[in-house]
């Protein structure tokens, strides 16, 4: 559905977007990643044709969005973080005239923009004027801008910025509602968003790609892997007892429970060769060794090995290697990255 291909974006001498290529599968869910700089909106902004490209080539639908800019657009329904919105205008009156706007033929805009209000959830404010609507609901009328023209993508920046939790929530089913429909690139900071609504991401920083795959597969990436243990007992013959277990790593106490000084959470580290099903029997082979040894255990849990995780140690990596070519100390602040990002 996407193809991005060596896109370069240059602000004057900043370099925002820097030789970045990936793909968007039709069909698929992916969540775009990138710490604050990274270029994200800059590609989304060059992808749905607000800004030039400096070089590289963008096609949507096989449309390339330089050459055949309408066809292109026409397949989208972008939504920016900031919504630009007419206040003065009631919700439904808003959608009719961007599905106008859109190109919707006459006999299709009511169906349209009936099917974007109820898909979007503000059918019940179709006729209040925007300008009295809440943060929440000015986001969602501007998702059903982005669906009333039915495009085959939804390309989404930061759709729940200054939402509360709950609407979080709410937009985030959404969102995974319309990925049945559509082809959907959302690009947001709230990780757990991502991990609950794609299928796929991709992680920029400094405008290069740093990775990109199957969320699952993303997530694995981290670098040895571990639990912890939470258990009772002498803290230098626990260790000793975890440490003798196939696949541990390395045992380290991390934490002493407050107003038990007896119990301690111990991060137990797989060795990296370890596989997904090998780090299973390794976890009851743990518990059941130190349960043998009278040592009880209050609870395990996965430490690290989120998609969280993966992104601090990605973007960290990323910058160490490009301090190291650029011959800059580590500490120094980022040259590369777009302001408009």
């Amino acid at each position: 559905m996407v193809s991005i291909q060596h896109l370069v974006k240059r602000y004057g001498a900043r370099l925002a977007v820097d030789d970045l290529s990936f793909e968007v599968p039709r069909g698929e869910v992916v969540g775009f990643l990138g710490p604050n700089g990274a270029g994200k909106s800059t590609t989304l902004r060059v992808l749905a044709g607000f800004l030039g490209m400096t070089s590289g080539k963008v096609t949507v639908d096989g449309h390339d969005v330089t050459t055949d800019s309408f066809a292109a657009r026409q397949c989208i329904g972008y939504m920016p973080e900031a919504v630009p919105l007419y206040p003065e205008m009631r919700v439904a009156e808003y959608l009719t005239f961007r599905a106008e706007l859109k190109g919707v033929a006459r006999k299709a805009r009511r169906a349209n923009v009936d099917g974007a209000m109820e898909k979007a959830s503000v059918t019940d404010v179709a006729s209040i004027p925007i300008g009295k609507l809440s943060k929440g609901y000015r986001q969602r009328v501007g998702l059903a801008d982005a669906l009333v023209a039915k495009p085959p993508l939804l390309v989404l920046d930061e759709p729940t910025a200054g939402l509360d939790p709950n609407q979080i929530v709410e937009v985030r089913d959404l969102i995974r509602a319309l990925g049945h429909e559509h082809t959907v690139l959302l690009s947001t900071h709230i990780l757990s968003e991502v991990e609950a609504s794609c299928s796929r991401v991709v992680v920029i920083d400094r405008g290069r790609l740093v990775a990109e795959g199957a969320t699952r597969d993303i997530r694995r990436m981290r670098r040895a892997p571990a639990v912890d243990v939470t258990a009772r007992g002498d803290i230098e013959e626990l260790v000793r007892v975890a440490n003798a277990v196939d696949g541990i790593a390395r045992v380290k106490r991390i934490e002493i429970l407050a107003g038990e000084p007896d119990v301690g959470v111990y991060r137990c580290t797989w060795t990296k060769t370890l596989a997904d099903a090998q780090v299973a029997r390794a976890t009851e082979a743990l518990v059941t060794s130190l349960v043998a040894h009278g040592y009880p255990v209050r609870e395990v849990r996965a430490a690290g090995g989120t998609l969280e995780d993966v992104f601090r140690e990605l973007t960290r990596s990323a910058h160490d290697e490009r301090d190291a070519e650029d011959g800059s100390p580590r500490s120094a602040p980022p040259s590369s990255s777009g302001a408009a990002a």
